[in-house]
């Protein structure tokens, strides 16, 4: 859960078993006596992505060495795993697993952030008489954010004037296709778990790309703050992921096994904001990281052994990642900012001059004026040291998030936070958060499996951009097909096909 602070009235307009009698255990407990060249890989008929929100590379290299025979040990061990992976700026869970399944970044997805602001809308339950609308996609659009099952509220999203004030979904939100569109109109299934509702912005634009999601409420009973109740949220989704293994829906109907399906883990995520986090800079990990990567290491043993239960090893990809890192991995740089300090500094320029602040360890700016963005630039500035910014970007210094003149979506600010810093209340307990630019936030780790593959350690510089073309490339699909592929040319990663 983040802070987001706006001034009132400050809205503006604007398959099969492929290698007879090779399960995925023996594959995994090292490579053939010959393995085949790359080009003659067994058909890859399902790609499965798995990502573990906020864990780092480090965090894999640390475990891998600890536990040589775990699961996370063997993936390595028999797959091609990347080194130098960045995840998208900002580092939140949207644009990090939108990234994943389109090959975009905010600049082209047009979704920066998971609560974010649309000059071109108009505010939640409002008749669309005022332009300027806060689009937040978190617990907060649910109904009830104490039920597990619970689901949107159309009262609580952005209203689209110009589409009869109708309220705007996420998946409309979202201004790229997905590679679950893609493997759908090639006749697949498609299937995604993760941590709200709002992840249905998974279903692309069409609103039909996922045939079946799964999404219990991460903050229902503070589970996004106890580890103890995170791994009982995050079982819902691994039990979703292994009756689609088994060939079932979510729920256990029968149904064929997806083309593109996955999910998303919590767990480690709220262990590093929670509780004793890392114990150092090194990274060593607090009783509740360990417990939480262990959780994730025997979660994925269970899906290894239902690939290959199911016969599906010798047809399956199999893709573990993160969507976003933490920032700080050193307790010791820990700095609490006053979320409020921001806001103060914006509308002492001028009153109401605030129309929408995201704020994480990343700070994201949209004003009422936007002639005034120089003068707040210089307020901000004046208070660099208070308000531990590394750098604050506007104008063409924007341009990776586009520009604010011609996109209603791209801020007019965005401060980049000297690591370790976090914008909330000063009386919270949070000791780590995501959202910024930092090498905590951005580098995370990357295993991707392919049947008839080999080991590999790749310190190729990659994104985790590259995984959508990937996956389209694996199930032998065009990643043309793909329109952020198109629009910016991201290739699938190095050294698979």
């Amino acid at each position: 859960m983040r802070r987001n602070l706006r001034s009132g009235g400050a809205a503006i307009r604007f398959g099969q078993m492929l290698l007879a009698g090779v399960g995925i255990l023996g594959l995994l407990q090292g490579p053939p006596a010959s393995a085949a060249p790359i080009s003659n890989r067994a058909k890859v008929d399902h790609v499965l992505l798995i990502t573990i929100a906020g864990m780092h590379q480090v965090d894999l290299d640390r475990y891998v060495t600890a536990n040589p025979t775990s699961t996370l040990a063997q993936l390595v061990n028999r797959g091609i795993s990347y080194s130098a992976v960045q995840a998208p700026r900002p580092s939140d869970s949207f644009p990090g697993i939108i990234a994943l399944v389109t090959g975009g970044l905010p600049k082209v997805t047009g979704v920066i952030y998971d609560d974010s602001f649309d000059r071109s809308l108009s505010p939640p339950g409002s008749d669309c008489s005022q332009w300027g609308g806060e689009a937040v996609y978190d617990e907060a659009a649910d109904v009830d954010d104490g039920k597990v099952d619970t689901r949107l509220d159309e009262a609580k999203l952005p209203r689209n004037a110009a589409a009869g004030c109708t309220p705007v979904y996420p998946h409309a939100y979202l201004r790229v296709n997905t590679v679950f569109d893609v493997a759908k109109a090639a006749g697949g299934r498609t299937a995604w778990g993760d941590k709200h509702p709002s992840y249905e912005i998974l279903r692309g634009p069409s609103g039909t790309g996922l045939d079946d999601l799964v999404t219990p409420e991460i903050a229902a009973g503070k589970s996004d703050a106890d580890i103890a109740k995170s791994m009982p949220n995050d079982t819902i989704r691994l039990n979703a992921v292994l009756n689609e293994i088994a060939g079932k829906t979510s729920a256990g109907a029968p149904a064929t096994v997806p083309m593109v399906f996955g999910m998303n883990f919590e767990s480690v995520s709220v262990g590093q904001k929670n509780s004793k986090g890392y114990l150092d800079a090194a990274g060593t990990p607090g009783p509740e990281i360990a417990q939480a990567l262990t959780y994730v290491d025997q979660s994925l043993g269970k899906i290894v052994a239902a690939l290959d239960q199911a016969s599906l090893t010798g047809s399956t990809a199999v893709i573990v990642t993160a969507k976003h890192g933490q920032s700080p991995i050193d307790p010791t740089k820990k700095r609490i900012v006053d979320s409020k300090l921001l806001p103060s500094i914006v509308n002492g320029v001028s009153p109401g001059l605030l129309a929408h602040l995201t704020a994480d360890d990343v700070g994201l700016i949209w004003l009422s004026d936007r002639g005034k963005t120089a003068a707040v630039v210089q307020a901000l500035t004046a208070r660099k040291a208070d308000i531990g910014a590394k750098s604050i970007l506007s104008g063409k210094a924007l341009a990776e998030f586009g520009d604010p003149a011609i996109d209603p979506r791209t801020p007019d600010i965005v401060i980049e936070s000297e690591p370790g810093v976090i914008y909330t209340k000063p009386t919270a307990t949070k000791i780590a958060e995501h959202g910024g630019f930092s090498p905590d936030d951005r580098h995370v780790p990357l295993i991707v499996l392919l049947p008839g593959g080999k080991h590999a350690v790749i310190a190729t510089p990659v994104e985790t951009r590259n995984v959508a073309p990937t996956i389209l490339t694996a199930l032998g699909l065009d990643p043309q097909k793909l329109d952020a592929v198109r629009l910016t040319k991201v290739k699938a990663l190095p050294g698979l096909f």
